[in-house]
């Protein structure tokens, strides 16, 4: 979305298309009213409450938000399909495997791993899960 923000969306096709172009819509307005990049938190709020206005007709996303705030510490953030944030330090996870990459992260995943370490957890977490899962369509992106 910007230089010190990213955002990964988990769902239907159509509704992740909308929800980009929704979130690039509102984030041009943001910057061009109030002269400055969004925050990580402050996106992670704007995408918590578009959710929650759609919570009886949802948008099929679980949205993954990672960044790095105006201290230049990471920032990680998730939410369900209605806006309900889910904020971790040192891991998140969504999609329809959610269950079961959450017991791999928790099992492999440790502080202070180098990169070729991180790789390797996250390759076996989404090999371990999307495997046992049919609706991950034999696959993680």
């Amino acid at each position: 979305m910007n230089d010190s923000l990213m955002v990964g969306l988990a769902g239907l096709a159509s509704d992740v298309q909308t929800l980009d172009q929704l979130l690039r819509f509102r984030m041009n307005l943001y910057e061009l009213r109030e002269e400055r990049q969004m925050t990580p938190r402050v996106f992670t709020n704007l995408l918590s409450t578009m959710l929650y206005e759609k919570r009886f007709g949802p948008y099929f996303c679980e949205p993954v938000i990672a960044g790095l705030d105006e201290d230049g510490k990471p920032f990680l953030s998730t939410m369900d399909l209605i806006g309900a944030q889910a904020a971790a330090k040192d891991f998140v996870v969504a999609g329809t495997c959610d269950g079961n990459l959450y017991g791999m992260c928790e099992t492999l995943y440790k502080p202070d791993m180098d990169e070729e370490e991180l790789f390797e957890t996250i390759a076996q977490a989404l090999l371990a899960s999307v495997d046992r899962d049919a609706l991950s369509g034999w696959g993680g992106v």
